[in-house]
């Protein structure tokens, strides 16, 4: 079958990743004949970088009420998929396969072995056992439609691939280098879909202001951050943070990109402020500071030192122009005052997000409104399923986008059988 020009299926699977890999195991468990279609030499190459090489598999979050919330209001969609495909039900799926797991903070779930390749060779078993053909190295060029129908796929080495059914979980845009570069939406657009706006998610955002590279490395803990257009508030997260040399990163960042890449695309000037000192108000942080200045003959910096790293200080102090070298006993209460807005809304302006070569996800996608969240089939194409990323579906750091692929993949796959 391999060396004939078309090659007949019940199910095409396109898309090698969490999603396709776990959308072509249950079809095939199911007892279909399926083929799934990847453009890279090898299955789940972006799978393998999420938690950082750990793979954070999904979020032993308390109920579902709370789960579906962390996808904002695209996340009523899930719940079909979820009830068929669950938290509980992932981490009993890999359990059963051999790959025990533990709980961490916040309620993320890793693999014992803090090994992305264990979760990936579970997934390849599972698609070995489920009798699933594989076809790597082999990238799509187009997708023929006719009365509504796929007909075939038409591979860029002129094979064609026909099914009965069809399922596309090629993913975003994120990390191109994956092979993730969006080829999806192109031919979804061209056979009548609708792509929602695009945007890089759970990405760094980058600032404007020059001084950032001096921050770089350095880390907060559980810091408040809050996002402004023009000058009115209009979000605030807490959590930990990290400088860039240009810009921030860290989870409650990565977390509030999403917010902030809708924000991007309207008009207005976009500004964060950090509280670095969240567990105090601003009133009792001044008496605090007005009172170890007057019984302190420490300079400045030094003194400040026991708050912060030695480079934030030193960036502090600058914004609020004052000499460093100054005892902090003859300190003024107007620069006090000046030091503790630097403290309480330490500010930087958005010039960007980072690009999708930093992202993690991809937000927008296919709209939801044209695919039935009860089976993950297409409203327009008789004969099309979805799963994954490919749905305008993101959610936060945490599992929880890995989840969206197990239990979408899971769901279309079944569907395709019936």
């Amino acid at each position: 079958m391999k060396n004939i020009k078309s090659m007949n299926y019940d199910i095409a699977v396109i898309g090698g990743g969490p999603a396709g890999m776990t959308a072509a195991g249950r079809a095939g468990e199911l007892g279909a004949s399926v083929v799934l279609i990847e453009k890279n030499p090898k299955l789940g190459v972006k799978l393998l970088m999420t938690g950082h090489g750990r793979c954070n598999l999904t979020n032993k979050i308390p109920d579902q009420k709370t789960l579906i919330e962390k996808y904002g209001k695209n996340g009523k969609f899930l719940y079909s998929s979820f009830n068929k495909f669950g938290v509980d039900d992932v981490i009993d799926f890999f359990q059963s396969r051999g790959l025990t797991t533990k709980i961490e903070n916040n309620g993320c779930v890793f693999p014992d072995s803090n090994k992305s390749y264990d979760v990936l060779n579970v997934l390849v078993d599972y698609l070995s056992d489920s009798n699933v053909e594989i076809k790597a190295n082999s990238e799509v060029a187009r997708i023929i439609v006719k009365d509504k129908k796929i007909t075939k796929i038409v591979l860029k080495n002129k094979k064609e691939v026909i099914a009965k059914k069809y399922i596309i979980c090629t993913g975003g845009k994120s990390y191109p280098a994956t092979g993730s570069t969006g080829d999806g939406y192109n031919w979804l657009t061209n056979i009548g879909h609708t792509i929602n706006t695009l945007r890089p998610s759970l990405t760094p955002v980058i600032v404007q202001e020059k001084f950032i590279k001096e921050l770089e490395g350095v880390s907060l803990v559980n810091v408040t951050t809050k996002l402004f257009k023009d000058n009115k508030k209009i979000a605030s997260c807490r959590g930990d943070l990290m400088f860039t040399a240009n810009g921030l990163t860290g989870p409650s960042i990565l977390d509030f990109s999403k917010q902030i890449g809708l924000s991007i695309l309207g008009p207005g000037d976009l500004v964060l402020k950090i509280d670095l000192l969240p567990k105090i108000d601003f009133n009792n942080l001044d008496k605090k500071l007005h009172l170890k200045f007057s019984q302190d003959n420490k300079a400045l910096k030094n003194s400040l030192a026991e708050f912060f790293p030695k480079r934030l200080v030193s960036v502090i102090i600058n914004l609020a122009k004052i000499n460093p070298d100054k005892k902090v006993n003859i300190i003024s209460k107007q620069e006090r005052k000046i030091l503790l807005n630097t403290i309480k809304g330490f500010s930087l302006k958005i010039k960007s997000l980072a690009g999708y070569d930093k992202a993690m996800i991809t937000g927008g996608g296919v709209n939801l409104q044209e695919v039935d969240p009860r089976t993950m089939k297409s409203k327009l194409i008789d004969n099309l399923y979805f799963a994954g990323e490919i749905l305008d579906l993101d959610g936060p750091c945490g599992g929880f986008n890995l989840q969206v692929c197990w239990s979408t993949g899971y769901l279309a796959g079944e569907s395709v059988t019936n």
